[in-house]
């Protein structure tokens, strides 16, 4: 958390993000003590009820205070990498919406095998804020109502089970009330969804370790028990058809992520199905051009700032966690390698289905963005007159890929 001093005739100077979240507006003191001061906006008459980190108070135990006490409003939570909203009548979950990219309920219907990625994106050029994405695709009909209703529920219940996956953070709870046309009626009680919430992060780290990861390709190995469930077959026979990751296999099974992956680990372990690295995909073109320059500087800001900070890449990683939208979801599952460099496959792989330009434009604003954050760590790390060369060396960088882009565009 960020440190803030309280100046000579108590001139408070917040830090730009707060600032940012918070915008000009006039704040009314709620409650204090030698410990803490608690501020409310004095425009908005929501009262903040309760506020805290997470970590001193775990997840489980706040969920289960207020399902014990039968609590109603909003439980929000800001989180590495996004934030979760949780709405809460009589002590049960019922509506929840994140900022996290996987969570979007068009991202939420395509994990189930609704629609191929391009539909998606088309559907998204239409969505303004003001029509709902998954109303769009109904309209559209791309999906059923039906489809959209055990979406949302879905929905719902992976925003609540992917919270335990997390150890920090903070949340606040305010007097806030649902929409009646936005609850959702749920098959479980919040009491099941903590305990199932605590099982899948168990259980989702042995089966990763079964299936090596999302990246890695599944391969028949020829071997079918007669035994096998309906589901089974079918994951089976997407395995014998030569579907290209793990990734795709879960999305295309249409279980969910989390059963798929289950179903899956089984398979591996009855040995009809063997998992296999996946080759490294090289990038063609304009795009792995791009790629290949951002990357020599990163390796380069590496070797150097790794030296002074052990951690550095374990931060910028965690950095590419907390970006907004669209960048976060440019670096979906993505994390450095051990050279400092990034995944250019993976990152092309996640903007599947743009069109080329759109696709080179967020590529160089994606990656600008990450270097620009290297070059603020590198400043911190080593100094002004140290980091000098390091951050020269970035702007030519950025230099040389606008002439590329701007040569393409000739």
């Amino acid at each position: 958390m960020s440190e803030v001093k309280i100046e000579k005739g108590g001139k408070l100077l917040l830090p730009s993000k707060v600032l940012k979240l918070i915008g000009e507006q006039t704040l009314r003191l709620s409650s204090c003590s030698s410990h803490h001061l608690l501020l409310e906006s004095a425009v908005n008459a929501d009262k903040v009820l309760m506020a805290g980190l997470v970590g001193e108070v775990g997840i489980v135990d706040l969920l289960s205070f207020f399902n014990m006490f039968r609590k109603s409003g909003l439980l929000q939570f800001t989180l590495s990498g996004g934030s979760k909203e949780l709405y809460f009548q009589n002590g049960e979950i019922v509506y929840a919406t994140s900022t996290f990219p996987e969570e979007e309920i068009g991202e939420i219907l395509y994990s189930l095998g609704k629609f191929d990625r391009e539909i998606l994106q088309g559907a998204r050029q239409f969505a303004n804020g003001e029509i709902p994405l998954g109303k769009i695709l109904a309209d559209q009909g791309v999906i059923s109502s039906q489809d959209l209703w055990a979406a949302t529920k879905n929905q719902v219940e992976t925003i609540t089970y992917n919270l335990f996956a997390f150890h920090e953070g903070s949340y606040v709870y305010t007097n806030v009330k649902p929409d009646e046309d936005k609850i959702v009626s749920l098959s479980m009680t919040t009491q099941n969804l903590i305990m199932e919430g605590l099982r899948r992060v168990d259980e989702r780290a042995v089966y990763i370790q079964k299936v090596k990861s999302l990246d890695a390709m599944p391969i028949a190995t020829g071997a079918v028990p007669n035994d096998l469930d309906s589901i089974s077959q079918r994951m089976v026979a997407l395995v014998q058809s030569g579907v290209s990751d793990v990734s795709e296999l879960l999305r295309r099974s249409g279980s969910g992520e989390f059963d798929a992956l289950r179903l899956l680990s089984q398979l591996v372990e009855r040995g009809v199905v063997k998992m296999e690295e996946a080759p490294s995909v090289a990038v063609e073109g304009v795009l792995g051009e791009v790629v290949k320059i951002f990357n020599g500087v990163l390796v380069a800001m590496h070797s150097v700032v790794s030296a002074k900070n052990p951690r550095f890449r374990e931060e910028i990683s965690r950095f590419l966690r907390d970006l907004p939208q669209p960048f976060s979801y440019v670096f979906r599952q993505t994390a450095l390698k051990e050279d400092g460099s990034i995944d250019g496959g993976r990152i092309l792989a996640n903007l599947d289905g743009l069109e080329e330009g759109d696709k080179l434009r967020l590529l160089s604003e994606s990656l600008s963005e990450l270097v620009y954050m290297e070059c603020i760590a590198a400043r911190r790390e080593l100094g002004a007159t140290d980091s000098a060369d390091l951050i020269k060396r970035v702007q030519e960088v950025s230099q040389r890929v606008r002439n590329l882009i701007g040569n393409r565009d000739e």
